[in-house]
């Protein structure tokens, strides 16, 4: 049977639009790995704005609204409202290949009898996707926006990647990936912020975005970017684990990996301005720690035997005279994960920061440290996700990873220990209130390095 096209012009009628669909989304949005709302039911959704791509597709943006408290010392839990951009294919008949990606069936209102489902699960949806990022222009109030410089072919078959969490990516034909914010902030993403700088400085370390696109209502906000895919290559993660499991050595990889993390903090402090840190920086920083720490205390019961010892490590760094290394822009949630080996070169990306923090707070200058302490906690989390722990590889990782960045940058953060263990300790406890909340298997992962960090003389 052909696709049923939705025949209807641009500028629909909102509310007759979304009465019907607002009862599917209510149940269909929390099952999604993408939704923040986990646990917090979804009380009403608003219509924010639609906009139809081509007949049979159509481009919402939707405000949730939840029930309930966000829990303690949640660092994802949502506020009491959120914004999602959906894609909605709209079809009388859904091939069984797009039965995974169904919401429902429509009862009432000008869908009704129309099957309404997820569409970057469809290929032609996608496609067209793709039609409208190759050239600058407009549909509605979203704006397209493309580099003059670089090419995009047209006919690029699409896939989806099902790794993602907090976002959806599609790829193109091996040669681009578009990752498309599915939580919507207003403000310019940093995933698009951040590589466009860089490509202007010449830092060939970070894919530079091709094509992106973006909304004008009901705020300003960066939608999805569309970036050169790295064919062939691997991620830190997938490498680590197959040195653990092969027993290879993995230090060379390490110290490249240094090199190059140190080549992007050197990009974005030319990119960006940096911020010369007065006499109580310190003080300040250590009081944040503080407050992340007695919150996440108050949800995970393991960790609270292990708080004197940690806030020790915020007191040492709080009794520094001065902070000695300038805030600048820094990645905000480096580890293996996030970076790429192509061949012998390794690639950072995703500079999103963590998409459950304000992206007001994700644009802050910070401590390039913070960075280098997350790639630290990477190394010890991948050593132990295999059997038997083998500490002395995530050592030997992290020292050479440290040779590298100090090679590269021309100062060591092995220099700086107060400030070093400071944010280790702010990123374990970190990866302890997440690991309770989404993988309990895990909680023993950063609870060892809770231990470490807290018995440090």
């Amino acid at each position: 049977m052909p696709d049923t096209a939705l025949q209807r012009p641009s500028g629909l009628d909102t509310a007759p639009l979304l009465t019907p669909l607002a009862e599917l989304l209510r149940a269909w949005l929390p099952r999604q790995r993408w939704f923040a709302g986990k646990g917090r039911p979804v009380a009403d959704v608003t219509l924010l704005s639609t906009t139809e791509l081509y007949p049979g597709c159509l481009h919402l943006l939707v405000r949730t609204e939840h029930l309930g408290p966000p829990s303690h010392g949640s660092a994802d839990s949502p506020a009491a409202e959120d914004c999602y951009q959906l894609l909605l294919g709209v079809r009388e008949v859904l091939p069984p290949r797009l039965a995974p990606a169904v919401i429902g069936r429509v009862k009432t209102g000008p869908l009704a009898g129309l099957t309404v489902y997820d569409a970057f699960h469809d290929p032609k949806a996608a496609g067209l996707l793709l039609e409208r990022l190759r050239r600058s222009g407009t549909a509605g109030p979203l704006l397209f926006e493309a580099d003059p410089a670089v090419t995009v072919p047209s006919g690029l078959a699409p896939r989806l990647l099902d790794a993602e969490q907090s976002n959806t990516s599609l790829v193109y034909g091996d040669a681009f990936i578009l990752k498309v914010f599915r939580r919507v902030q207003p403000g310019i993403n940093p995933d698009l912020e951040v590589p466009r700088a860089l490509a202007r400085q010449g830092c060939d370390r970070v894919p530079p975005p091709a094509a992106w696109f973006r909304t004008t209502q009901p705020r300003e906000a960066t939608l999805g970017v569309l970036q050169p895919y790295l064919r062939g290559a691997a991620d830190g993660w997938a490498l680590a684990l197959e040195s653990l499991g092969s027993r290879q050595d993995f230090t060379g990889e390490a110290l490249e990996l240094g090199r190059a993390t140190a080549e992007v903090h050197l990009a974005l402090a030319t990119a960006f301005p940096v911020d010369t840190p007065s006499p109580d920086s310190n003080r300040r920083l250590a009081e944040a720690m503080h407050e992340r720490l007695d919150a996440a205390a108050r949800s995970v019961p393991e960790l609270r035997p292990h708080t004197a010892g940690l806030r020790s490590a915020f007191d040492a760094l709080a009794a520094l005279d001065a902070a000695v290394r300038p805030a600048q822009r820094i990645h905000g949630d480096l580890h293996l994960g996030q970076v790429l080996r192509a061949g012998r070169r390794w690639s950072v990306i995703d500079f999103e920061g963590e998409p459950a923090r304000p992206i007001s707070e994700r644009r802050r200058v910070q401590s390039p440290v913070r960075d280098v302490a997350g790639m630290l906690r990477s190394f010890d989390y991948a050593a132990r996700s295999r059997q038997p722990w083998r500490p002395e590889w995530a050592e030997r990782c992290r020292e050479a990873f440290c040779a590298g960045y100090a090679d590269a940058a021309a100062w060591d953060p092995r220099e700086e220990p107060e400030l070093l263990r400071a944010y280790e300790t702010d990123r374990a406890v970190y990866e302890v209130l997440y690991e309770a909340r989404h993988r309990p298997d895990w909680l023993p992962v950063p609870m060892a390095a809770v231990g470490r960090l807290a018995d440090h003389p």
